[in-house]
């Protein structure tokens, strides 16, 4: 089961880039950076709640445990692709990576990201 909920990490990837074209292209004019970060932030929970929940229906885990597993294997596979892509396709540099994660300056990337790793338990939990 853990290689099903690995490969359905992909579709996440694309989720994740449109919820952050509708905030570029959409409401980010709207409001300031920070606020279009954590809306981004809020709906990017709620989308990948859903697609989680969806995917619990299909395949469900068998365990607590492989909710864990598999939450922590979205944890890890989310951090590397935005630091992948971050550092080394779009040239950011490494401090300015690490800002997304200052919780003191209502950076709130890292809720997301405890989230993903909660995810897959609550599902198993709530099924």
């Amino acid at each position: 089961m853990l290689w099903v909920y690995t490969l359905a990490w992909i579709p996440m990837v694309f989720i994740a880039v449109t919820n952050g074209v509708v905030r570029d292209l959409g409401y980010k004019k709207y409001t300031t950076e920070l606020r279009a970060h954590q809306i981004s932030t809020l709906t990017a929970a709620v989308l990948f709640s859903l697609y989680a929940w969806l995917l619990e229906r299909r395949w469900p885990l068998e365990s607590s445990a492989q909710g864990i597993a598999v939450g922590g294997i979205w944890f890890v596979l989310t951090i590397a692709f935005e630091a992948g892509f971050g550092h080394f396709v779009f040239k950011h540099p490494w401090a300015e990576l690490g800002e997304a994660y200052d919780l003191r300056r209502g950076r709130v990337w890292l809720l997301l990201l405890l989230w993903l790793f909660a995810l897959p338990s609550v599902f198993y939990l709530l099924a």
